[in-house]
């Protein structure tokens, strides 16, 4: 095969990407659609970048759980990226990327305070500590060398990310005095796309035979969903079964939030008080696997059904999701900032339940109640 050229910039070498978006083109290359090669930029620390390199880049997907009732246990190769750069080390490196012709997309996956500024960054900082000041050196390189515009595909997990991200980098761009003429390309000329991503990804078996060989081997659950918005400007990207394009993906948002989500802080409070600690075991337990599916079906799906794509079909893979028997999925990790998520994930269905069919949802009432008593230390 003819060595492919390096078109994507990736912010970020953790588990999620390498098992999401990185697999996707390594699996769209090997299918002849030439999407290209990563290089992946680590902005703290040496280790994976270390790993990664040493590695030519290649690193093992173990795909375990249930899918459509059958279980499912494979491993899958990962060979899409090229190279990794450390941030603080090969600053200069990675401006050169960001001056590549062959470069078309940017993508991210940073922590939930990736959106941050640091009042310390400047234009000439090498690099920035910020994610978005970074965002802005690099597209600046490019505007500079005359290059076209990228597209941008951020995956963290915020409502209308690029949209956000774009705002924050135009307006760090206008404070910095940069030129209007790249303010512009920046907002109008650059493409940004909203996401929603989802799947589990966790490290892999210490006892898996991959893990012996491979450090870098990392584990993710069979389903996988990428809802990507669908702009005409944007280079045309991998085509795969696990993305979804839209005009709005907020929909998809919703869904997710209301129906995943919120099943699992649900389950969280009814399964919290018997003594179990793991979301696999909460579903061995016939009463409780009986409870959450008279909640998903008779009062989640139905508030979501006009609003949102299949709700019936997601809440479906919800169940067999949280059945994975190779998860070790942790109820306290659940819990964590509990009752903001109560907020966001289940009192607007209540609400919604109420205004819709002209009383309170019997469940969801009561878990709210009895979450008015359930310590989780």
């Amino acid at each position: 095969m003819t060595a492919l050229p390096e078109t994507i910039l990736q912010f970020g070498a953790g588990r999620f990407l390498r098992a999401f978006v990185d697999l996707f083109v390594h699996q769209a290359n090997e299918a002849g659609q030439g999407i290209g090669k990563i290089v992946v930029v680590q902005t703290q620390g040496d280790g994976r970048a270390g790993l990664l390199n040493t590695g030519d880049g290649k690193y093992h997907v173990v795909v375990r759980g249930l899918e459509n009732g059958a279980v499912i246990d494979r491993v899958d190769e990962v060979g899409s990226i090229s190279r990794a750069l450390v941030a603080i080390q090969q600053w200069p490196e990675v401006l050169t990327v960001a001056r590549s012709p062959a470069l078309k997309f940017v993508i991210s996956n940073t922590t939930e305070a990736g959106y941050n500024l640091d009042p310390q960054d400047r234009f000439d900082s090498a690099p920035a500590n910020a994610f978005p000041a970074k965002l802005v050196q690099v597209l600046h390189a490019r505007f500079k060398a005359g290059l076209p515009s990228v597209t941008l595909i951020p995956c963290e997990l915020r409502e209308n990310q690029a949209d956000v991200l774009r705002d924050i980098a135009v307006k760090l761009a206008t404070e910095w005095k940069l030129e209007s003429e790249f303010v512009e390309w920046l907002r109008d000329r650059c493409v940004w796309l909203n996401t929603l991503v989802d799947r589990i990804v966790v490290n892999a078996p210490a006892d898996h035979p991959i893990a012996a060989s491979d450090s870098l081997a990392i584990m993710a659950e069979p389903f996988a969903f990428f809802a990507l918005q669908d702009k005409p400007s944007a280079s045309p990207f991998v085509s795969h079964p696990s993305i979804r394009r839209a005009p709005d993906v907020l929909p998809y948002f919703l869904r997710k939030v209301r129906i995943l989500n919120g099943a699992h802080t649900a389950l969280l409070i009814k399964a919290w008080p018997m003594g179990i600690r793991i979301v696999k075991d909460a579903m061995a337990d016939p009463g409780l696997a009986s409870w959450l599916e008279r909640l998903l079906f008779e009062e989640i799906v139905p508030t979501l059904a006009d609003q949102v794509e299949d709700a019936a079909g997601f809440a479906r893979h919800t169940l067999e999701r949280f059945r994975n028997p190779f998860l070790q999925h942790k109820l306290s990790d659940i819990a964590l900032h509990h009752a903001t998520k109560v907020k966001v994930r289940l009192e607007p269905t209540v609400e919604e339940f109420r205004q819709r069919f002209g009383k309170a949802p019997p469940l969801l009432t009561d878990v709210l109640e009895q979450n008015r008593s359930v310590s989780f230390s």
